[in-house]
Order: C-alpha cells, then structure tokens, then sequence
C-alpha cells in the first residue's frame, strides 16, 4: 500500500469520510503528519502524530522502555486480577507489557515496555536473548553437579539447551540460559538432587541490574520514533 493510500485509509476509518473527500483534504494540505504536509516523501511509523484541519486525529506515540527489580512474592503480571500482581508499581504508565518473567518466588531483573515489537524482540525464543541468574542452592556445588546442568538438563520431557553454568561461591552459582522455560532453573536443580534457597536475574540481554534495590524502577532508553 502506498504512502497516501495508508494515509487515506487512515482518514476514512476514523473519521468516517469517502475516500473522495480524504483525497480532498490530503490535496488541499489539511493533513499533517508530524507536523508536515502530507506528500509522497513522507514516511508513516506507528508512533507519528497526524492532523487533520489544525485538529490531532492521532497523537504520537511516545515508547517507554523500563527495567524493574522485581521483588519476591509478586507475579509478573500487570492483570490487577491476578493476585500478588505488579500493576502497584506501575500506576504513572499505560498500556505496559512485560519482556521476560519470573516466578513469584524468583526476584531481579524485568523489561517493561509499550513497544510491543520490542517486547517481542526480546520474548520470541528465536531471537536467544541471554539472560543471566545469580543461584543459591541448599548445599555444596560439585563439579558433576556443573558439568551435567551445563550439558542439559530433562524436566518435563524436555531436554534443555546447553547453557553456561560456573560455581563462584560454596552454594552458589551462575548461570546464563538463551532459552526460558517455565521455572526452568528451579526445575533443573531438582532433577540434579538440589534446591534452589534464592534465585535473582541480573541480566537480560546487555541491560543489568546493577545496584538496582527491590521495587526500584529505572527507564532504559528513550523514545526510538
């Protein structure tokens, strides 16, 4: 579809014209978009502003992107249904979807954003988004215990990709996943004899948490339009 037929398209669905009478007022320069008269060299984004006769018809979209350290005992969800849910925490911003979550019992790192391509970008499984996990288990770490979660573990029928796992502490361990099955962590130590005392996320991607405090909320980028 050509710019001015979008464009055009645009004008007949929301304000109910023949597309004769959107010709006219693209013609006449009573479209703007972004402040421009609308010509072919024009380029339409999701996020662009149009207006039509000195009147918004759309406002720009303005993408937040946000990274929260989510504490234990809250869901990843925004659904105010949902019990132990975030949307608290996020009542000075709309329309919020989350990138990468976390069981109740897990807390760190979590991406929040209106772009919803960007959202995508990051959960789609194709795109093997690193995401990095600080581990307490409830007792020593050996060297099989290493090897084997590092190989792949089965939970659930499921063999789980190889992935990067080093010891750094007596009960505690890193652990870099491309991949984000359900509670993988937590159920892959089960099958290897251990539990999981604390899990935290502190990377997703090349965004940290850093000194980030528990329900702390920090904007990452600014708006790409």
């Amino acid at each position: 579809m050509s710019f001015q037929r979008r464009i055009q398209f645009f004008l007949v669905h929301t304000l109910f014209i023949s597309n004769k009478e959107a010709q006219q007022l693209i013609q006449k320069g009573a479209v703007l978009l972004d402040g421009h008269s609308v010509t072919e060299n024009c380029i339409i984004s999701e996020t662009s502003e149009i207006m039509v006769n000195g009147e918004i018809k759309r406002a720009k979209t303005i993408f937040t992107y946000l990274k929260f350290y989510k504490p234990r005992g809250f869901q990843s969800s925004l659904n105010p249904a949902v019990p132990n849910n975030l949307s608290m925490f996020f009542t000075a911003y709309k329309n919020l979807a989350i990138a990468g979550r976390l069981d109740k019992e897990s807390e760190g790192l979590l991406l929040l954003s209106n772009d919803g391509k960007w959202v995508e970008e990051i959960c789609h499984p194709t795109s093997e988004k690193e995401k990095e996990y600080v581990v307490t288990l409830n007792k020593t770490v050996t060297d099989d215990f290493i090897t084997e979660f590092k190989n792949g573990v089965k939970i659930g029928g499921y063999q789980t990709k190889p992935c990067k796992c080093e010891k750094t502490d007596d009960r505690l361990i890193k652990v870099i996943l491309t991949e984000g099955k359900n509670r993988q962590i937590r159920r892959m130590c089960k099958t290897l004899g251990y539990e999981v005392i604390q899990l935290k996320r502190v990377r997703i991607a090349d965004v940290f948490l850093q000194e980030m405090v528990p329900e702390e909320i920090e904007a990452i980028h600014s708006n790409k339009g």
